[in-house]
């Protein structure tokens, strides 16, 4: 097995880091954005990560076949870390004096709206299950991590991996089920049709008294 990136990595090399960003920067974008629904905040994560493996760079290890699993384990506890920073954020936001929003659309970009309400609902579905199983999911499904992968990425055994798999993907098809129901129940017209009914009751009784 040739480690001679994970080599280069551990020594600092400069060139080594470019070649880590370029093979994986996307798959950390992709990663981020699914999790926080911003594409800033994404950024943000990408440049964080990275300044963290290189910060940590001494302690990759020459296991597997890419570095994958040891980058994808540090984007993890930089979101960690950002979400609790963004929940503190907006607790502080909601002690304050509310005030009109204004909203600017001037970076959105052509289908972004689309992409984002699909994700908010994903993200919806998701909030509802724990982190554990939330980090699982969006690991090996989302991001595309083998279940060794993503075991190594979290630290944990690969058994758990597949049994917090599992017990996720359970839930969410439960919750997708429920989704599905709640859009093809019509909403109910009960009060409209009774009051179109007693409408048509005192309209009926006005003619028979004006008649007679």
């Amino acid at each position: 097995m040739d480690y001679s990136l994970h080599t280069r990595i551990r020594a600092g090399d400069p060139q080594a880091f470019r070649e880590l960003f370029h093979d994986h920067a996307r798959l950390v974008h992709r990663h981020a954005v699914r999790v926080t629904g911003d594409w800033a905040i994404a950024e943000d994560i990408v440049s964080l990560t990275f300044l963290e493996a290189w910060r940590l760079r001494t302690k990759l290890r020459d296991e597997g076949d890419s570095p994958r699993p040891w980058l994808m384990g540090i984007a993890v506890n930089v979101l960690r870390n950002t979400t609790r920073a963004a929940r503190r954020h907006q607790r502080a936001l909601q002690r304050l004096p509310a005030k009109e929003a204004v909203p600017d659309f001037a970076d959105e970009l052509v289908g972004r709206i689309t992409d984002a309400d699909q994700l908010a609902a994903a993200q919806r579905a998701l909030k509802k299950l724990n982190r554990s199983e939330r980090e699982v999911f969006t690991l090996c499904v989302w991001s595309g991590l083998g279940y060794a992968e993503a075991a190594t990425a979290l630290g944990i055994p690969l058994g758990t991996v597949r049994s917090r798999l599992s017990r996720a993907r359970a839930r969410l098809s439960k919750l997708a089920e429920e989704e599905l129901r709640n859009r093809r129940e019509p909403p109910s017209r009960h009060g409209q049709v009774q009051g179109g009914r007693t409408s048509a009751a005192r309209s009926h009784e006005s003619y028979k008294e004006g008649s007679e």
